[in-house]
């Protein structure tokens, strides 16, 4: 398939096994290289949530909800709610092959915080590409010198639900390793982090909207 352009809008799906789509984020593409699919999306870019994790988001990031949105994705009963991303401009940088995708969040300050989302490798389509979030996360400030690993109970949740398998806990343990040795050495996205870390969305590009 080839390359993606710069300023080109693209699609990230996460997928279920099934081959339901989870959720859709419309992006924008940076850069597609051998190295990784740099894609950005700011406030205003159209998405697709499920009803009750959008309603989790909504509430504050209730836990409750967040569960029972992880218990409908168990039994394939979920529908998707309309959405726009918020607040915060995104650069999300993802590797051929990786089980991770390394974002970069910024508001009007500046870098707020680096986030490191593990999730299966993608998958190119047409449209962009297809993952599928596997919940645990690392935070990482914006010198990378301290992180906090975050969602560790809803990967614990999943799992109990058979939303991830045991090859796949196996992956994300092996992909916690590989982050972390890429922030030790600075390898990968955090080689060239001072970068991003000075990267801004493109004035002439407007906040990227779904495919109808």
């Amino acid at each position: 398939m080839d390359s993606f352009e710069v300023g080109q809008t693209v699609v990230r799906r996460d997928v279920h096994r099934s081959g339901r789509a989870w959720s859709e984020l419309a992006l924008r593409v940076v850069a597609d290289t051998g190295e990784a699919l740099v894609t950005a999306c700011a406030p205003g870019a159209e998405a697709r949530w499920p009803s009750l994790y959008a309603r989790a988001r909504d509430d504050g990031d209730d836990r409750r909800l967040r569960a029972e949105a992880f218990e409908a994705m168990a039994t394939g009963e979920w529908d998707l709610a309309s959405g726009r991303w918020q607040e915060t401009e995104l650069l999300l940088w993802k590797p051929p092959g990786a089980w991770f995708s390394i974002n970069a969040f910024f508001t009007g300050a500046g870098l707020r915080n680096w986030y490191v989302n593990v999730e299966h490798p993608s998958r190119r389509t047409q449209a962009g590409f297809d993952t599928f979030d596997l919940t645990i996360d690392l935070v990482i400030d914006p010198g990378l010198d301290r992180f906090t690993w975050k969602d560790e109970d809803d990967c614990a949740h999943v799992r109990r639900l058979g939303i991830v398998t045991d090859a796949e806990h196996q992956a994300v343990e092996a992909a916690r390793g590989q982050v972390l040795a890429m922030l030790t050495d600075r390898t990968g996205a955090f080689a060239h982090s001072e970068t991003w870390a000075n990267w801004h969305w493109e004035n002439d590009w407007l906040p990227p909207c779904l495919p109808a």
